[in-house]
């Protein structure tokens, strides 16, 4: 079932969702933006564009203007020049044609005209308007133009200007179109003499504006002022004549600056055209180029074509990427609401989602199932009390449905999160949380009972101990700390703090798992032990305690520690092993010896040891002498941490004895501490006490340095042998402690024996035996210490070949008798046949030294030869014995 309820996929409600609809509307509203952005491009365009050859018809006028203003004139100068001959001469009208009519005057007019062979000739008329003469042809043919409108106006002297123009269908010669250009000739009285003109055909105008015409659909015409159209190129020759007086430009032909820019609709070709007028000065002509509007917008179109396929593209490429981003997150949005379904239906707590009129929106596989409903039952639609109703009929809801649905709704109109845990018919534990939301409420149904199983488990896990089920050192302070505030006022109590002795060599023998069963069995026993408030626990390790509650008399705590011994004593059958046990018990009672936690503890932490100096295996009440015992042993921590950092120790030597001939093979280092108040301390004394603090360390570091440095001045025969302490092979660096020892001192590595002892091997044999290879491998030599005194196991032989074996002094001084005689002759026969030495510790008379001689004990060491000396003292003997002769004593 989908997150909105409907099983399917609304793409109405997607597409409408808020970032989606402000996808759609920001691309609706690029594609918007390109195309009014495009439309007014294009119509800026457009407007440039047409001013833009505004711009270049105006300037075409203005140079064609120019040009016929400065033709025109040139052309008019010689009929002005004509005119101002004859009116000096005094040529009156009436004798004009016969002085004039002569051949000298038609060579002096084709003279004049000779160097203008695109214009037409001059032609002088009379005052009746006859042809007198012409420079074109002679004898000049019978040709009047007194019908003339310009010959009219020039006669009658209302021309508003010298210089009449005139279009005219030419008489003379070929009766094509002609511009006439006629200058008034006035007699010595300013009477009307006649006139003389000269034509220009329409052609040759257009034969210059053809030149100048720009590009196509361009026109430029010529037209008198009152809109008579004189030349136009191209050329129409039906217009030609025509006249304008109705068009928009004649308003500009008219004006008094002669010039503008206007839109019209031809009349020549009826095409709309942007036209520009300019009048020439000097002359009634205006001069109107012209250009198509298709022709002005031709570039435009190509812009405005490359714009909008750029603008539909753009809008194109938009809705693509539009289309492509909404089809990417549709896929996405169907992905999420997939893995939503997947999450929903997968979640560990049941949901169930309700809209405001306590309808079912959304409802996962795991709330039904959690009750083992029906999907077809429920489903979205299903109101808030026949869900309930169904439940309660199949027996998966207990209480009152009306006062259940009252609660919730009360929760829900004040926006409350209510949080409920409900036992089902089956005994399981539902938690519901029911959550307000904005247009409904979310209900969640979690079943918590493995969950508070669990908790329950963690609770006592925390309190009691996982092996024994014991209670633990947590639960143990909590229950003694109550008893003691109890025990202030009303009765006494005991508590006994209890060590199994020798626990640690039955995990090093047989295993932890043995070591655990064993721990459990010490627990049964000692739960056995108790009755009433007393109570058990286990503190860690091979450590108990039992707390004794309203004691009357201490002989009750005397029996119950003689109790435990005796019940720890009797043998355990460890998963096969027959094992037997002891312990060590210290007992301190409140309160008499304490009324506060840590105090009671540490006393009875105090006799325990008490009792395991004792010997072990016994129990002791706390004695105030023994919290100054341990202080004590406090200060000589103290001191000794100061005699090492002031390096207050000192380093002693014993020498070794070779039996066979009497000399001296190397000596041992042995580290003496001079007290200032307290004098010699013994090294049985204080070693133990570095060992537990790990100081061992630091000495052993210092202890090895000084040898070699003693041993680097001593003759090369003389080996020097060093102790090592298991403490030193657990901090794992004593391999390169050892090699910077020796390379500080430049003494060889084959001078230097290390003493070991059992425990070393005993306690991580892998590790030790790895060390001791690597040791081995640079040429130092292995001596196995104190053999016979502990497990004395004979696969350490084995396993590691020794380079010495020593024999301890207990079996050196019964020596005599026939067992440790023959313990000592079987350890020189192994240390033999391993190609070993034996040194005999103890040596102290000289029957010793001979038994041992004849045993075939290696070397001894001892008083009968010397007792541990200081490095000067025992650096003379080595001199003094070296100077004499070897012998076999």
């Amino acid at each position: 079932m989908t997150a909105d309820g409907t099983g399917s996929f609304n793409l109405k409600a997607f597409l409408s969702s808020g970032p989606i609809r402000s996808l759609i509307f920001g691309g609706a509203f690029l594609i918007a933006a390109i195309a009014v952005g495009t439309a007014f491009m294009v119509g800026n365009f457009r407007e440039r564009a047409l001013k833009a050859n505004q711009r270049e018809l105006e300037n075409t006028v203005q140079l064609i203007t120019r040009h016929f203003d400065q033709q025109l004139e040139d052309f008019t100068i010689v009929l002005k020049d004509i005119a101002a001959r004859l009116h000096a001469s005094g040529i009156s009208s009436e004798i004009l044609g016969g002085q004039l009519s002569t051949l000298a005057w038609h060579e002096e007019l084709r003279t004049k005209v000779g160097a203008y062979s695109d214009a037409a000739g001059i032609s002088v008329f009379d005052a009746e308007g006859n042809l007198v003469n012409s420079s074109e042809v002679w004898p000049v043919p019978d040709v009047k133009i007194a019908d003339r409108t310009y010959f009219k106006t020039l006669k009658s002297g209302g021309a508003s200007t010298p210089i009449e123009i005139e279009l005219v269908r030419g008489r003379v010669f070929s009766g094509g179109w002609a511009i006439i250009m006629a200058q008034r000739l006035t007699g010595p009285n300013g009477e009307f003499a006649g006139i003389v003109a000269r034509s220009i055909a329409p052609a040759t105008l257009e034969k210059y504006l053809a030149s100048v015409v720009l590009r196509d659909g361009a026109a430029i015409s010529i037209y008198r002022r009152d809109g008579i159209l004189l030349a136009r190129y191209p050329h129409f020759e039906h217009m030609i004549g025509t006249q304008i007086r109705d068009r928009e430009i004649f308003q500009y032909l008219t004006s008094s600056s002669g010039r503008g820019t206007v839109r019209v609709t031809s009349p020549i070709d009826g095409q709309q055209r942007l036209a520009s007028a300019n009048s020439l000065r000097g002359f009634p002509i205006a001069v109107v180029a012209s250009t198509t509007i298709d022709a002005a917008l031709a570039d435009w179109r190509e812009q405005t074509r490359f714009l909008i396929v750029v603008a539909v593209l753009s809008a194109i490429t938009i809705a693509i990427l539009l289309s492509f981003f909404i089809r990417k997150l549709l896929a996405q949005h169907r992905i999420e609401r997939q893995r939503l379904d997947t999450a929903i239906n997968n979640m560990s707590q049941g949901l169930l989602l309700y809209d405001s009129s306590e309808r079912l929106v959304v409802c996962n596989q795991r709330y039904i199932a959690m009750y083992g409903l029906s999907a077809d039952v429920v489903k979205p639609g299903l109101s808030f009390r026949d869900l309930l109703l169904y439940r309660k009929k199949i027996g998966s809801f207990k209480g009152d449905v009306e006062v259940f649905i009252s609660n919730v709704r009360r929760n829900v109109a004040i926006g409350k999160t209510t949080r409920n845990t409900f036992e089902t018919g089956d005994g399981r534990l539902i938690q519901i949380l029911n959550q307000p939301l904005k247009n409904g409420w979310l209900a969640t149904h979690d079943d918590i009972t493995e969950r508070t199983r669990a908790e329950e488990q963690i609770r006592h896990l925390a309190h009691y101990d996982a092996l024994t089920d014991l209670p633990n050192r947590t639960l143990f302070h909590e229950r003694l700390r109550q008893e003691l505030a109890e025990a202030k006022s009303a009765s006494q109590l005991a508590v006994l703090y209890i060590d199994i002795d020798e626990f640690k060599s039955v995990n090093d023998s047989l295993g932890h798992m043995i070591g655990d069963e064993l721990l459990k069995s010490v627990a049964s026993r000692l739960g056995a032990c108790v009755e009433g408030a007393d109570f058990v626990a286990r503190l860690g390790g091979d450590e108990f305690a039992i707390v004794k509650t309203r004691l009357k008399d201490p002989v009750e705590v005397a029996k119950l520690a003689a109790r435990v011994l005796e019940t720890i004593r009797a043998p355990y059958n460890c998963l096969g092993n027959q094992l037997t046990s002891d312990a060590s018990i210290g007992v301190a009672m409140a309160p008499q010896h304490g009324t506060d936690l840590e105090q009671i503890l540490k006393n009875a932490d105090m006799a325990m040891y008490a009792a395991k100096s004792a010997g072990r295996r016994t129990w002791r009440f706390f004695e105030p002498s023994m919290d100054a015992h341990v202080r004590a042993r406090r200060q000589l921590e103290t001191d000794l941490r100061k005699a090492i950092a002031e390096e207050a120790l000192e380093v002693y030597y014993q020498p070794c004895l070779n039996l066979q001939n009497g000399t001296i093979t190397g000596c041992e280092a042995l580290v003496r501490w001079r007290h200032p108040e307290r004098g010699m301390i013994s090294p049985a004394e204080f070693i133990p006490l570095a060992e537990e603090t790990g100081l061992i360390n630091e000495i052993g570091e210092w202890v090895l340095a000084k040898a070699c440095n003693e041993a680097a001045s001593w003759p090369v025969a003389i080996n020097v042998a060093v102790n090592v302490s298991p403490v030193q092979f657990r901090s794992g660096t004593l391999a390169l402690k050892i090699v910077a020892a020796l390379a500080e001192s430049g003494l060889s590595a084959q001078r230097l024996e290390l003493e070991i002892t059992e425990a070393v091997l005993i306690r991580d044999d892998e590790t030790a035996l790895e060390i001791l290879h690597q040791l081995r491998a640079i040429g130092i030599r292995i001596a196995l210490d104190d053999f016979g005194t502990g497990y004395s196991s004979l696969s350490y032989l084995k396993r590691f070949p020794f380079d010495k074996i020593k024999i301890d002094r207990c079996f050196v001084n019964d020596l005599a008798e026939a067992t440790d005689s023959s313990i000592v002759q079987a350890v020189v026969n192994i240390a033999a046949a391993r190609h070993m030495t034996t040194t005999a510790e103890g040596v102290e008379t000289e029957r010793q030294q001979d038994l041992l001689r004849r045993l075939g004990c290696t070397e001894m060491q001892g008083f009968l030869f010397s007792a541990p000396k200081p490095a000067e003292e025992v650096r003379r003997m080595l001199l003094a014995h070296s100077s004499r002769p070897a012998s076999v004593a």
